[in-house]
C-alpha cells in the first residue's frame, strides 16, 4: 500500500503537474518507497512529463526504458522523438532503441539513414546488440534497408567505420560458434582473400607487408579449417590461410597445418581431405612448433606421427617421448595411454602399477570412458570391510585410548575394505601414494596378494594421512612395538573376543 507521500504526489501528477509526474515516474522506475518497480508504469508518467517538454524524463526514457517495453506502448511514433532526443544528446543505449523502432514502424529512406547512424554510433559506443543489429542489416538486402546512396559508399566517419567492422566480426563469430560453417564462409571468405590479396601485394611491390592482427590471423585460420574439410577447396589457398595465420601468432594454426600436411586427424587416424600427397617433413616441422608453444594436442599428434609404420620418419623413442609431454600437459587420450603403457610394463617394473594408476586417474577426470573402466580393473575404489565396521560398533572409548596403533589399523580396514591381515601387517607410510594405497603384505603374509585401492576424494586422501601420522616414529616391522602378526592377532581377539573371524 502507497504511503501518504506517495498518494499525494500520485494525485499531483493525475492532476497534471510535472514535478510529481516525474518524481512518479523515477519511483515505478527503479522501486521506492512502497511502489513496486514496474518499467511499463514508469514509462507512462515520464512520457507524460515529457510531454510538458520535460528534459529529465526524456533523457530517462532513454537511458532506462528498453525497446522490450516501449515497443508495447500503442504510441511508437511519439515515443521516437524521446528517444531521438536523448540520442542527441548524446545517449547511445537511447540511439539503439529509437532505430529499432524507427524500423519498425517505417521503412522510408531517411529513416532507414537515421536508424543506420543510430546503430553506428551505438556499436562505436561498444554496444554489442548495436553490432548484431548492423550485422542483420549488412546481411539483408541493403536496398531495403539503407538507401542507395548510402550503400554504395563506404562511411567516412571513423566511429561509422569500426561499427561496421564490429558488426562484420560479430556475425561471423556467431555463424562460428552456431556451427553454420556455410554461412561463415559466406561472411569470412571473401574478406580472407582480401587480406591476403592486399598483404601478397605489399610483399610483392618491394614495400614491408603489416601485421596482420591478431583477428584478422584467427579469420584466416578458422576460413583454412572450414576449407581444409572441403573436397572442392584449393589445397595451396588452405595452406597459405594456415601459413600467414601461423607466421601472425594464431596458436591453432601451426597445429592444425602440421595435421592437414600429414593427412591426419587429432586421433591420428587418416583423414580423407587434404594435399594430394602427405607431407611428413612440413609436417614434423609445424607440429614440433605448436608444441614448442605449449600445445599438448601437438605434442600427441607427433606421438602418433612418428609411430606411423609408413612414414620414414618412425622413431618409437620421440613417440614415446611425445606421448609423455602431451600427458604432462593434460591431453586425455595421451594420459589414458600412458597409463596403458605402465600397466603393461609391470612385469618388468613392479611398481609402475602406480604410474598407471595415476595416469588413468588423470584421464578419467577428464571423461574419458576407457580410462575409468581400466582403472575400476587396475585400482578399484574403496569398499569398507564388515569385519572392520563390527570391530569399531564394539570399541569402547577406554579400548581407543589404550590401543591407539590397533584402533588406527582397524579405521583403515573399514575405510579402505582390507582383509584382517592386510590391516594387522600394512606399513601405512609404504602403503600411502597420495594417488592410491598399495596393499603388498606378501613379505609376511604370503598367502596375499598386491592389489592397489585407488584415492579419489580429498576425504580419503586426508583419512590416510591422519591414520599415518599416528605410526610416525613407530617401527612397523615385526620387532617393533606392535610385535609380529600372531601377536597382532592374538591382541585383536583378546580386545574383541565377540569378533566374527574371517
Amino acid at each position: 500500500m502507497a504511503s501518504r507521500e506517495e498518494l499525494s504526489i500520485i494525485r499531483a501528477a493525475r492532476a497534471g503537474q510535472v514535478a510529481a509526474q516525474l518524481a512518479l515516474g523515477e519511483r515505478y522506475l527503479f522501486g521506492g518507497g512502497d511502489l513496486p518497480q514496474s518499467l511499463v508504469t514508469a514509462l507512462h508518467w515520464l512520457e507524460r512529463a515529457a510531454r510538458q517538454n520535460c528534459e529529465q524524463a526524456w533523457a530517462l526514457i532513454g537511458r532506462h526504458i528498453p525497446y522490450d517495453v516501449a515497443a508495447q506502448s500503442p504510441n511508437t511514433a511519439a515515443l521516437c522523438l524521446w528517444y531521438e532526443r536523448a540520442f542527441d544528446a548524446g545517449d547511445a543505449q537511447a540511439g539503439m532503441v529509437f532505430a529499432r523502432l524507427l524500423l519498425a514502424q517505417d521503412n522510408s529512406p531517411e529513416s532507414q539513414r537515421k536508424a543506420l547512424q543510430a546503430l553506428e554510433s551505438a556499436a562505436s559506443a561498444g554496444l554489442s546488440e548495436a553490432h548484431w543489429l548492423l550485422a542483420e542489416m549488412s546481411g539483408k538486402n541493403q536496398s531495403a534497408f539503407i538507401p542507395a546512396s548510402a550503400a554504395t559508399r563506404e562511411p567516412t566517419n571513423p566511429a561509422a567505420k569500426a561499427g561496421t567492422v564490429a558488426a562484420q566480426q560479430s556475425l561471423e563469430n556467431q555463424a562460428w560458434e552456431s556451427g553454420d560453417r556455410i554461412a561463415f564462409l559466406q561472411w569470412a571468405l571473401p574478406q580472407a582473400r582480401a587480406i591476403v590479396q592486399q598483404h601478397l601485394q605489399l610483399d610483392t611491390g618491394g614495400q614491408l607487408a603489416p601485421r596482420l592482427g591478431s583477428q584478422n590471423a584467427l579469420l584466416l585460420s578458422r576460413c583454412a579449417q572450414v576449407l581444409s574439410e572441403r573436397e572442392s577447396a584449393a589445397p595451396d589457398e588452405v595452406q597459405q590461410f594456415w601459413e600467414l595465420a601461423a607466421q601472425e601468432g594464431d596458436e591453432a594454426a601451426p597445429y592444425l597445418l602440421g595435421l592437414w600436411l600429414a593427412r591426419l586427424d587429432e586421433n591420428g587416424t587418416r583423414r580423407k581431405h587434404g594435399p594430394v600427397t602427405a607431407n611428413v617433413k612440413k609436417a614434423l616441422r609445424w607440429l614440433s612448433l605448436a608444441a614448442e608453444n605449449g600445445s599438448a594436442k601437438a605434442c600427441y599428434a607427433l606421438s602418433r606421427l612418428y609411430l606411423k609404420p609408413e612414414f620414414s620418419q618412425r622413431n618409437p623413442k620421440s613417440a614415446q617421448q611425445y606421448l609423455g609431454m602431451a600427458a604432462d600437459k593434460g591431453h586425455a587420450s595421451a594420459q589414458f595411454e600412458c597409463g596403458v603403457v605402465a600397466w603393461r610394463a609391470r612385469r618388468e617394473e613392479e611398481t609402475s602399477d602406480v604410474r598407471a594408476t595415476f595416469w588413468l586417474q588423470q584421464a578419467t577426470a577428464q571423461g574419458h570412458a576407457e580410462a575409468s573402466a581400466m582403472l575400476d580393473k587396475v585400482a578399484p575404489r574403496a569398499q569398507a570391510a564388515p569385519w572392520a565396521l563390527t570391530a569399531q560398533a564394539l570399541l569402547t572409548r577406554e579400548m581407543r585410548d589404550d590401543h591407539r596403533l590397533l584402533t588406527a589399523r582397524i579405521e583403515l580396514a573399514a575405510l579402505f575394505g582390507l582383509s584382517r591381515a592386510e590391516a594387522l601387517l600394512l606399513n601405512v607410510h609404504q602403503a600411502e601414494q597420495g594417488h592410491c594405497l598399495v596393499v603388498d603384505i606378501r613379505a609376511n603374509y604370503g598367502r596375499s596378494k598386491r592389489r592397489l585401492i585407488r584415492l579419489d576424494t580429498v576425504k580419503e586422501r586426508q583419512d590416510i594421512s591422519r591414520i599415518a601420522r599416528i605410526f610416525d616414529n613407530i617401527d612397523p616391522g615385526v620387532h617393533g612395538p606392535e610385535g609380529n602378526y600372531r601377536q597382532r592377532l592374538y591382541r585383536l581377539k583378546s580386545l574383541l573376543p565377540g569378533l566374527v573371524s574371517e
